[in-house]
Protein backbone atom coordinates (compact mmCIF):
# COMPACT_ATOMS: atom_id res chain seq x y z
CA UNK A 1 0.00 0.00 0.00
CA UNK A 2 3.01 2.35 0.25
CA UNK A 3 3.22 3.18 -3.45
CA UNK A 4 -0.31 4.66 -3.80
CA UNK A 5 0.29 6.81 -0.72
CA UNK A 6 3.58 8.07 -2.17
CA UNK A 7 1.89 8.84 -5.48
CA UNK A 8 -0.83 10.78 -3.64
CA UNK A 9 1.77 12.77 -1.73
CA UNK A 10 3.66 13.64 -4.91
CA UNK A 11 0.48 14.79 -6.66
CA UNK A 12 -0.66 16.73 -3.59
CA UNK A 13 2.74 18.39 -3.35
CA UNK A 14 2.56 19.37 -7.01
CA UNK A 15 -0.88 20.95 -6.51
CA UNK A 16 0.21 22.81 -3.39
CA UNK A 17 3.32 24.12 -5.14
CA UNK A 18 1.21 25.64 -7.87
CA UNK A 19 -0.52 27.80 -5.29
CA UNK A 20 2.54 28.46 -3.14
CA UNK A 21 3.71 32.09 -2.90
CA UNK A 22 7.31 30.91 -3.38
CA UNK A 23 6.53 28.82 -6.42
CA UNK A 24 8.80 28.74 -9.45
CA UNK A 25 8.00 30.64 -12.66
CA UNK A 26 6.85 27.36 -14.23
CA UNK A 27 4.47 26.69 -11.38
CA UNK A 28 3.24 30.29 -11.50
CA UNK A 29 2.61 29.99 -15.24
CA UNK A 30 0.58 26.83 -14.72
CA UNK A 31 -1.38 28.07 -11.69
CA UNK A 32 -4.08 29.57 -13.94
CA UNK A 33 -3.83 27.10 -16.81
CA UNK A 34 -6.77 25.82 -18.81
CA UNK A 35 -8.76 22.82 -17.51
CA UNK A 36 -7.21 20.65 -20.21
CA UNK A 37 -3.86 21.28 -18.54
CA UNK A 38 -4.71 21.52 -14.85
CA UNK A 39 -6.72 18.29 -14.83
CA UNK A 40 -3.82 16.35 -16.32
CA UNK A 41 -1.33 17.90 -13.89
CA UNK A 42 -3.44 16.56 -11.02
CA UNK A 43 -2.85 13.04 -12.35
CA UNK A 44 0.55 13.70 -13.91
CA UNK A 45 2.01 10.35 -12.88
CA UNK A 46 -0.73 8.46 -14.72
CA UNK A 47 -0.02 10.42 -17.90
CA UNK A 48 3.78 10.25 -17.55
CA UNK A 49 4.01 14.04 -17.77
CA UNK A 50 7.42 15.70 -17.89
CA UNK A 51 7.85 19.44 -18.48
CA UNK A 52 10.99 21.53 -18.93
CA UNK A 53 10.72 25.32 -19.33
CA UNK A 54 13.77 27.50 -19.96
CA UNK A 55 13.65 31.27 -19.73
CA UNK A 56 15.93 33.28 -21.98
CA UNK A 57 17.58 36.55 -21.04
CA UNK A 58 19.80 38.35 -23.51
CA UNK A 59 23.17 39.32 -22.07
CA UNK A 60 26.27 40.97 -23.45
CA UNK A 61 26.48 40.92 -27.27
CA UNK A 62 22.90 39.59 -27.28
CA UNK A 63 24.08 36.16 -26.11
CA UNK A 64 21.29 34.15 -24.48
CA UNK A 65 21.41 33.29 -20.80
CA UNK A 66 19.25 30.37 -19.69
CA UNK A 67 17.34 29.63 -16.49
CA UNK A 68 15.56 26.29 -16.44
CA UNK A 69 12.58 25.09 -14.38
CA UNK A 70 11.01 21.66 -14.58
CA UNK A 71 8.02 19.75 -13.31
CA UNK A 72 7.94 15.96 -13.02
CA UNK A 73 11.18 15.76 -15.03
CA UNK A 74 12.95 12.43 -14.53
CA UNK A 75 15.73 11.36 -16.90
CA UNK A 76 15.57 7.86 -15.43
CA UNK A 77 11.95 7.33 -16.48
CA UNK A 78 11.44 6.22 -20.08
CA UNK A 79 9.01 7.74 -22.58
CA UNK A 80 8.87 6.95 -26.29
CA UNK A 81 10.28 9.97 -28.18
CA UNK A 82 8.70 9.01 -31.51
CA UNK A 83 9.52 11.50 -34.29
CA UNK A 84 11.54 13.84 -32.09
CA UNK A 85 14.36 11.38 -32.91
CA UNK A 86 14.36 12.93 -36.40
CA UNK A 87 15.78 16.20 -35.05
CA UNK A 88 19.33 15.00 -34.28
CA UNK A 89 19.41 12.85 -37.42
CA UNK A 90 18.61 15.88 -39.61
CA UNK A 91 21.48 17.85 -38.05
CA UNK A 92 23.90 14.92 -38.28
CA UNK A 93 23.08 14.40 -41.97
CA UNK A 94 24.27 17.94 -42.72
CA UNK A 95 27.32 17.36 -40.53
CA UNK A 96 28.16 14.21 -42.51
CA UNK A 97 28.01 16.18 -45.77
CA UNK A 98 30.52 18.69 -44.34
CA UNK A 99 32.83 15.84 -43.29
CA UNK A 100 32.74 14.36 -46.79
CA UNK A 101 33.44 17.77 -48.32
CA UNK A 102 36.47 18.07 -46.05
CA UNK A 103 37.68 14.76 -47.51
CA UNK A 104 37.41 16.17 -51.02
CA UNK A 105 34.03 14.72 -52.00
CA UNK A 106 32.26 17.18 -54.31
CA UNK A 107 28.70 16.95 -52.98
CA UNK A 108 26.40 19.22 -50.97
CA UNK A 109 22.97 19.03 -49.39
CA UNK A 110 21.28 19.50 -52.78
CA UNK A 111 23.21 16.78 -54.64
CA UNK A 112 20.84 14.08 -55.97
CA UNK A 113 21.36 10.52 -54.78
CA UNK A 114 19.94 7.03 -55.25
CA UNK A 115 19.39 4.40 -52.58
CA UNK A 116 19.68 0.68 -53.23
CA UNK A 117 19.63 -2.37 -50.99
CA UNK A 118 22.51 -4.78 -50.47
CA UNK A 119 21.44 -6.67 -53.60
CA UNK A 120 21.63 -3.39 -55.54
CA UNK A 121 17.86 -3.28 -55.97
CA UNK A 122 16.25 0.20 -55.89
CA UNK A 123 14.92 1.52 -52.59
CA UNK A 124 14.45 5.13 -53.78
CA UNK A 125 15.66 6.78 -56.98
CA UNK A 126 13.65 10.01 -56.89
CA UNK A 127 11.31 12.07 -54.73
CA UNK A 128 7.90 12.77 -56.20
CA UNK A 129 7.33 15.67 -53.76
CA UNK A 130 10.30 17.63 -55.14
CA UNK A 131 9.70 19.96 -58.09
CA UNK A 132 12.84 18.59 -59.76
CA UNK A 133 11.99 15.06 -58.48
CA UNK A 134 15.50 14.74 -57.05
CA UNK A 135 16.15 12.85 -53.86
CA UNK A 136 18.42 15.13 -51.80
CA UNK A 137 19.46 15.71 -48.18
CA UNK A 138 17.99 19.23 -48.25
CA UNK A 139 14.59 18.10 -49.49
CA UNK A 140 14.40 15.27 -46.98
CA UNK A 141 15.14 17.65 -44.12
CA UNK A 142 12.38 19.97 -45.33
CA UNK A 143 9.93 17.07 -45.22
CA UNK A 144 11.05 16.05 -41.73
CA UNK A 145 10.18 19.48 -40.36
CA UNK A 146 7.11 20.24 -42.50
CA UNK A 147 5.23 16.96 -42.04
CA UNK A 148 7.55 14.69 -40.02
CA UNK A 149 7.96 12.37 -43.00
CA UNK A 150 9.04 8.86 -41.94
CA UNK A 151 10.73 7.88 -45.21
CA UNK A 152 12.81 11.06 -45.10
CA UNK A 153 14.08 10.07 -41.67
CA UNK A 154 14.65 6.46 -42.72
CA UNK A 155 16.80 7.53 -45.67
CA UNK A 156 18.95 9.83 -43.51
CA UNK A 157 19.14 7.25 -40.72
CA UNK A 158 20.69 4.70 -43.07
CA UNK A 159 23.00 7.26 -44.64
CA UNK A 160 24.51 7.69 -41.17
CA UNK A 161 24.12 4.29 -39.50
CA UNK A 162 23.54 3.72 -35.80
CA UNK A 163 27.25 3.63 -34.86
CA UNK A 164 27.80 7.12 -36.27
CA UNK A 165 24.57 8.57 -34.86
CA UNK A 166 25.08 7.38 -31.31
CA UNK A 167 28.82 8.04 -31.18
CA UNK A 168 28.41 11.59 -32.40
CA UNK A 169 25.60 12.38 -29.98
CA UNK A 170 27.49 10.98 -27.00
CA UNK A 171 30.66 12.83 -27.98
CA UNK A 172 28.62 16.04 -27.90
CA UNK A 173 27.49 15.36 -24.34
CA UNK A 174 24.07 13.94 -25.20
CA UNK A 175 24.43 10.82 -23.09
CA UNK A 176 20.72 10.29 -22.40
CA UNK A 177 19.96 9.57 -26.05
CA UNK A 178 19.99 6.23 -27.89
CA UNK A 179 18.79 6.01 -31.50
CA UNK A 180 18.14 2.39 -32.43
CA UNK A 181 15.73 2.17 -35.33
CA UNK A 182 14.03 3.45 -38.45
CA UNK A 183 10.27 4.00 -38.64
CA UNK A 184 9.78 1.07 -40.99
CA UNK A 185 8.09 -2.18 -40.05
CA UNK A 186 10.44 -5.15 -40.27
CA UNK A 187 13.47 -2.97 -41.02
CA UNK A 188 17.04 -4.14 -40.59
CA UNK A 189 18.32 -1.35 -38.37
CA UNK A 190 21.85 -2.71 -38.12
CA UNK A 191 22.71 -2.94 -41.82
CA UNK A 192 22.28 0.16 -43.98
CA UNK A 193 21.31 0.55 -47.62
CA UNK A 194 23.91 1.75 -50.15
CA UNK A 195 24.02 5.33 -51.42
CA UNK A 196 25.02 6.73 -54.82
CA UNK A 197 25.42 10.53 -55.01
CA UNK A 198 25.30 11.47 -58.65
CA UNK A 199 25.75 14.28 -61.17
CA UNK A 200 23.69 13.22 -64.18
CA UNK A 201 25.23 9.81 -64.93
CA UNK A 202 28.46 10.36 -63.01
CA UNK A 203 28.86 8.95 -59.50
CA UNK A 204 30.32 11.61 -57.19
CA UNK A 205 30.30 9.46 -54.07
CA UNK A 206 29.38 5.86 -53.35
CA UNK A 207 28.72 4.60 -49.83
CA UNK A 208 28.40 0.82 -49.54
CA UNK A 209 26.15 -0.89 -47.02
CA UNK A 210 27.44 -0.46 -43.45
CA UNK A 211 27.04 -3.03 -40.69
CA UNK A 212 26.74 -1.66 -37.15
CA UNK A 213 29.50 -2.77 -34.77
CA UNK A 214 28.24 -1.27 -31.53
CA UNK A 215 25.20 -2.16 -29.43
CA UNK A 216 23.76 0.83 -27.61
CA UNK A 217 21.58 0.18 -24.55
CA UNK A 218 18.82 2.31 -23.09
CA UNK A 219 20.16 1.40 -19.68
CA UNK A 220 18.17 0.39 -16.64
CA UNK A 221 15.37 2.91 -17.00
CA UNK A 222 12.03 2.91 -15.23
CA UNK A 223 8.75 2.45 -17.16
CA UNK A 224 10.30 0.71 -20.16
CA UNK A 225 7.59 -1.92 -19.97
CA UNK A 226 4.13 -0.38 -20.24
CA UNK A 227 0.44 -1.26 -20.36
CA UNK A 228 -1.40 -4.57 -20.19
CA UNK A 229 -1.28 -5.68 -23.82
CA UNK A 230 -0.53 -4.86 -27.44
CA UNK A 231 -1.66 -5.72 -30.95
CA UNK A 232 0.74 -7.90 -32.95
CA UNK A 233 -0.56 -8.15 -36.51
CA UNK A 234 -4.24 -8.80 -35.89
CA UNK A 235 -3.79 -10.56 -32.55
CA UNK A 236 -4.04 -9.15 -29.03
CA UNK A 237 -1.09 -10.16 -26.88
CA UNK A 238 -2.04 -10.02 -23.21
CA UNK A 239 1.23 -8.87 -21.74
CA UNK A 240 2.88 -5.44 -21.33
CA UNK A 241 4.63 -3.79 -24.27
CA UNK A 242 8.43 -3.72 -24.00
CA UNK A 243 10.20 -0.53 -25.18
CA UNK A 244 13.70 -1.81 -24.38
CA UNK A 245 14.83 -1.74 -28.02
CA UNK A 246 13.05 1.50 -28.92
CA UNK A 247 14.62 4.95 -29.37
CA UNK A 248 15.23 6.98 -26.25
CA UNK A 249 15.79 10.71 -25.61
CA UNK A 250 15.37 12.38 -22.22
CA UNK A 251 13.69 15.80 -22.20
CA UNK A 252 16.98 17.22 -20.94
CA UNK A 253 18.78 15.90 -24.04
CA UNK A 254 15.88 16.83 -26.30
CA UNK A 255 16.18 20.45 -25.21
CA UNK A 256 19.96 20.11 -25.51
CA UNK A 257 19.71 19.03 -29.15
CA UNK A 258 17.39 21.93 -29.92
CA UNK A 259 19.69 24.43 -28.18
CA UNK A 260 22.67 23.18 -30.17
CA UNK A 261 20.78 24.00 -33.37
CA UNK A 262 19.22 27.32 -32.36
CA UNK A 263 22.00 28.61 -30.07
CA UNK A 264 25.21 26.83 -31.12
CA UNK A 265 27.34 29.76 -29.93
CA UNK A 266 26.68 28.95 -26.25
CA UNK A 267 28.33 25.53 -26.53
CA UNK A 268 32.00 24.60 -26.67
CA UNK A 269 33.13 23.52 -30.13
CA UNK A 270 33.34 19.86 -29.13
CA UNK A 271 29.69 19.94 -28.02
CA UNK A 272 28.35 21.47 -31.25
CA UNK A 273 27.30 19.83 -34.47
CA UNK A 274 29.98 20.15 -37.14
CA UNK A 275 28.05 22.67 -39.21
CA UNK A 276 28.58 25.99 -40.91
CA UNK A 277 26.43 29.07 -40.33
CA UNK A 278 24.46 28.39 -43.51
CA UNK A 279 23.62 24.90 -42.22
CA UNK A 280 22.26 26.27 -38.96
CA UNK A 281 20.28 28.87 -40.89
CA UNK A 282 18.84 26.15 -43.12
CA UNK A 283 17.78 24.03 -40.14
CA UNK A 284 16.37 27.00 -38.24
CA UNK A 285 14.39 28.21 -41.23
CA UNK A 286 12.67 24.90 -41.97
CA UNK A 287 12.06 23.89 -38.37
CA UNK A 288 10.25 27.20 -37.86
CA UNK A 289 7.93 26.82 -40.88
CA UNK A 290 4.41 25.52 -40.55
CA UNK A 291 3.18 22.80 -42.89
CA UNK A 292 1.71 25.21 -45.44
CA UNK A 293 4.71 27.57 -45.69
CA UNK A 294 6.36 25.75 -48.57
CA UNK A 295 5.83 25.29 -52.28
CA UNK A 296 8.58 22.67 -52.67
CA UNK A 297 7.33 20.36 -51.27
CA UNK A 298 3.75 21.62 -51.46
CA UNK A 299 1.22 20.15 -49.03
CA UNK A 300 -1.49 22.79 -49.54
CA UNK A 301 -3.88 20.45 -51.37
CA UNK A 302 -3.97 17.86 -48.58
CA UNK A 303 -6.67 18.81 -46.03
CA UNK A 304 -5.18 16.48 -43.43
CA UNK A 305 -1.92 18.47 -43.43
CA UNK A 306 -3.17 21.71 -41.90
CA UNK A 307 -0.99 24.58 -40.66
CA UNK A 308 -0.47 23.32 -37.08
CA UNK A 309 -0.05 19.67 -38.10
CA UNK A 310 3.42 19.52 -36.49
CA UNK A 311 3.04 22.37 -33.96
CA UNK A 312 1.52 20.99 -30.74
CA UNK A 313 2.34 23.83 -28.35
CA UNK A 314 -0.12 26.77 -28.50
CA UNK A 315 -1.87 25.63 -31.71
CA UNK A 316 -2.13 21.85 -31.47
CA UNK A 317 -5.88 21.84 -30.80
CA UNK A 318 -6.64 24.44 -33.49
CA UNK A 319 -6.53 24.62 -37.28
CA UNK A 320 -5.96 27.76 -39.33
CA UNK A 321 -5.06 29.85 -36.29
CA UNK A 322 -1.31 30.31 -36.74
CA UNK A 323 0.07 33.79 -37.43
CA UNK A 324 3.46 35.34 -38.10
CA UNK A 325 3.36 36.92 -34.65
CA UNK A 326 4.45 33.68 -33.01
CA UNK A 327 7.25 31.66 -34.57
CA UNK A 328 7.88 28.11 -33.30
CA UNK A 329 11.22 26.38 -33.98
CA UNK A 330 10.44 22.80 -33.03
CA UNK A 331 10.14 19.08 -33.53
CA UNK A 332 7.19 16.98 -32.41
CA UNK A 333 6.59 13.28 -32.01
CA UNK A 334 3.44 11.20 -31.54
CA UNK A 335 3.21 7.42 -31.35
CA UNK A 336 2.08 4.70 -28.96
CA UNK A 337 -0.10 7.26 -27.19
CA UNK A 338 2.78 9.60 -26.35
CA UNK A 339 2.91 13.22 -27.52
CA UNK A 340 6.25 15.00 -27.20
CA UNK A 341 7.61 18.34 -28.38
CA UNK A 342 10.70 20.46 -27.96
CA UNK A 343 10.45 24.07 -29.10
CA UNK A 344 12.04 27.50 -29.12
CA UNK A 345 9.15 29.96 -29.21
CA UNK A 346 9.32 33.64 -30.13
CA UNK A 347 6.49 36.15 -29.80
CA UNK A 348 7.39 39.04 -32.07
CA UNK A 349 4.79 41.41 -30.60
CA UNK A 350 5.81 41.14 -26.94
CA UNK A 351 9.44 40.18 -27.44
CA UNK A 352 8.99 37.02 -25.37
CA UNK A 353 11.21 34.04 -26.18
CA UNK A 354 11.63 30.77 -24.35
CA UNK A 355 12.32 27.05 -24.66
CA UNK A 356 9.67 24.48 -23.81
CA UNK A 357 9.93 20.68 -23.88
CA UNK A 358 7.23 18.32 -22.67
CA UNK A 359 5.78 14.85 -23.00
CA UNK A 360 2.39 13.36 -22.10
CA UNK A 361 1.01 9.84 -22.44
CA UNK A 362 -2.64 9.13 -23.30
CA UNK A 363 -3.64 5.47 -23.52
CA UNK A 364 -6.65 4.81 -21.31
CA UNK A 365 -7.14 1.16 -22.28
CA UNK A 366 -3.39 0.46 -21.82
CA UNK A 367 -3.31 -1.47 -25.10
CA UNK A 368 -0.55 -0.51 -27.54
CA UNK A 369 -0.70 -0.62 -31.34
CA UNK A 370 -4.51 -0.56 -31.42
CA UNK A 371 -4.58 3.09 -32.58
CA UNK A 372 -6.99 3.93 -29.77
CA UNK A 373 -5.33 6.88 -28.04
CA UNK A 374 -6.84 10.03 -26.56
CA UNK A 375 -4.81 12.46 -28.66
CA UNK A 376 -7.71 14.75 -29.61
CA UNK A 377 -9.59 14.68 -26.30
CA UNK A 378 -6.63 14.88 -23.89
CA UNK A 379 -3.21 15.03 -25.56
CA UNK A 380 -3.49 17.94 -27.98
CA UNK A 381 -5.51 20.14 -25.57
CA UNK A 382 -2.84 19.52 -22.91
CA UNK A 383 0.11 20.37 -25.15
CA UNK A 384 -1.57 23.39 -26.70
CA UNK A 385 -2.82 24.68 -23.36
CA UNK A 386 0.63 24.19 -21.83
CA UNK A 387 2.18 26.26 -24.61
CA UNK A 388 -0.43 29.01 -24.19
CA UNK A 389 0.06 29.08 -20.42
CA UNK A 390 3.82 29.59 -20.74
CA UNK A 391 3.45 32.12 -23.55
CA UNK A 392 0.89 34.16 -21.58
CA UNK A 393 3.17 34.11 -18.54
CA UNK A 394 6.16 35.18 -20.64
CA UNK A 395 4.18 38.12 -22.00
CA UNK A 396 3.77 39.44 -18.45
CA UNK A 397 7.56 39.59 -18.15
CA UNK A 398 8.07 41.79 -21.24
Amino acid sequence: MAKPVLSFLIISLGISLLSCTESTPLEQALSNSEPGVSKILEIAEKHEVQIRYTQIKRGENNLPEFTTYSLFEDSETYFYPASTAKLPVAALALQRIRELQAEGVAIDRNTPFHIRDRDHQPIALEDSTALNRNLSIAHLIKKIFLVSDNDAYNYLFDLLGTDYINRELRDKGLKETSIHHKFLFGADNNTTWEYHFIDHLDTLYYQPSIRAKQTISNGNLKAMVKGIGYIDGSELVNRPFDFTSKNRISINDLEGILKRIVFPEVFDLNERFGLLDEDYEFLQYWMSRNTLESNDPDYSTNPDLYDSYVKFFIYGDQKGAMTDNVRIFNKVGDAYGTLTETAFIQDRLSGAEFLLTATVHVNENQIFNDNIYEYDSIGFPFMAGLGRAILNYEKTLH
